[in-house]
């Protein structure tokens, strides 16, 4: 018996409801279609608050370290940020500042954004994956990007968005199985 990939999301929106939550969720559950997983979910509009005074990782409340564990420990991060000038968000940075400089070696990180319009879909490749590849993570070739037509108010409503969700999942899962089992190795060994 195999044990169920931790997936972990973070969705780095800063209001709820949220078209970038709401594509992590949709991003989520096609991973989970495909293979046994647990999927938690961590939004900066639930630990925001906490982080937003703390200069230093043991400033942080427990509920946020066990948060910042669950990212280190993860199988694979789903991240997502709404294009924020020309960015992610700042506690969504801030969130990342308190995670381990080396807790994510390895560790498959697939990337996604959502903004107004196709002209801001290079954030992923400009902003997130320079970011991910300071942890020397390892971030998937293909991101997701949606725009604000692709959504039904805060539901995927797009053919195309949901292929490339689909496309994505499909792709991740085999670095994810490779990196899950050298992490096991490791442990092994």
């Amino acid at each position: 018996m195999t044990t169920p990939f931790r997936i972990v999301a973070v969705s780095g929106s800063l209001h709820e409801p949220s078209k970038t939550t709401a594509l992590l969720r949709a991003i989520s559950a096609a991973i989970a279609e495909r293979a046994d997983c647990e999927v938690l979910l961590i939004e900066l509009t639930t630990v925001g608050p906490a982080l937003a005074g703390a200069l230093h990782r043991d400033d942080l409340p427990l509920h946020i370290e066990e948060q910042l564990v669950a990212i280190e420990q993860a199988d694979l991060l789903i991240v997502g940020s709404p294009v924020y000038r020309a960015s992610f968000t700042g506690l969504f940075k801030h969130l990342f500042d308190f995670v381990g400089q080396y807790a994510l070696v390895g560790t498959p990180v697939l990337l996604a954004a959502t903004g107004g319009g196709e002209r801001h879909a290079l954030m992923i490749e400009h902003q997130l994956r320079p970011l991910f590849s300071f942890f020397q993570a390892l971030t998937l070739p293909l991101g997701v990007y949606a725009s604000n037509t692709d959504f039904d108010g805060y539901r995927v409503n797009s053919e195309v968005l949901a292929g490339r969700i689909a496309l994505a999942a499909e792709r991740a899962l085999p670095l994810v199985r490779y990196a899950a089992s050298r992490s096991v190795e490791s442990l092994v060994s």
